[in-house]
């Protein structure tokens, strides 16, 4: 049997990589972070017109979602699409093109873009809550932009699944995003000299390099494993081992990139911040390998 992605889920990759490419995607990370809103809401409406929003719900499976969530976390895409097109189809409930915040204590205690959202829903025990947005907080993540829910009434009931989606979700996020600091750390050490040569010819960026790719392709095969069983401990799995393969091209983007990557200018910033808020929601390390070791 050969597990490989299908042609059309590759073509589909490629045309969400071609519009986002063009779409310049770090400026409208910068913009929501400060409540501009338009540039992220034309995103929306793009990547809604090639079918994403709708994804599970025509007929797509978690192996297609991943296959998207890898290209959103690439380009760095701001707002709640976890939320909307990942958890709200678990909880039978179509997005019709409308923003989601879902807040899932503990694992997601605040409401992502609640303000600007749609539909706000608390899930917890005894089912699904309507919430208001309450404070403003802050996160690593200026484009993540986190409101403590005040919670309302019930309004229907719990699906387990509705983690085990965003979970993966944020996974193949992870994944998406070390992908990107590792093409771009292998580009500028091209470019980059130092004594007259180019840094990536010098063997200790060349193991940080070829670490960073080892870590990155041992987590894509547990995240697709994931996609196909949607199991707990799959999903487990895939989320420590794409946090910390994106953790690693972080820290080796920042060696390798040097002052360079602290300027706020530079889009190795946004990931970097990104990658280390992901690694905490939808679950953290310490509980999802808890859930492997049970």
């Amino acid at each position: 049997m050969r597990f490989a992605l299908s042609a059309e889920q590759n073509d589909f990759s490629a045309a969400l990589d071609d519009y986002l490419s063009t779409a310049d995607c770090d400026a409208a990370a910068r913009a929501w972070a400060d409540d501009d809103l338009g540039p992220g809401m034309k995103l929306w409406h793009g990547l809604s017109a090639l079918g994403l929003l709708d994804l599970l719900d025509s007929g797509g499976s978690l192996v297609d979602l991943v296959v998207a969530f890898e290209r959103l976390g690439y380009h760095a895409v701001p707002g709640p699409w976890v939320e909307t097109a990942a958890v709200l189809p678990a909880l039978a409930i179509g997005s019709g093109g409308r923003l989601a915040s879902v807040v899932l204590p503990p694992h997601v205690p605040y409401g992502l873009d609640a303000d600007v959202s749609d539909l706000r829903l608390l899930l917890v025990d005894d089912g699904v809550h309507e919430f208001e947005p309450g404070e403003r907080l802050k996160s690593v993540d200026r484009a993540r932009r986190l409101f403590r829910p005040e919670p309302g009434a019930r309004i229907g009931d719990g699906v387990p699944l509705a983690f085990e989606h965003g979970a993966l979700a944020t996974a193949a996020q992870l994944l998406g995003a070390g992908e990107w600091l590792l093409a771009t750390s292998v580009a500028y050490a091209k470019q980059r000299k130092q004594y007259g040569r180019e840094i990536g010819s010098y063997q200790a960026i060349k193991h940080l390099l070829a670490d960073t790719v080892t870590a990155l392709e041992l987590a894509r095969p547990l995240l697709y494993a994931a996609a196909l069983t949607a199991s707990a401990r799959d999903v487990s799995a895939a989320k420590v081992a794409a946090g910390q393969a994106a953790s690693l091209a972080a820290r080796t983007g920042l060696q390798v990139h040097g002052a360079i990557g602290y300027t706020a200018e530079h889009g190795l910033g946004l990931r970097l911040t990104k990658v280390r808020a992901l690694v905490g929601v939808w679950g953290t390390p310490a509980f999802h390998r808890g859930r492997v070791l049970a």
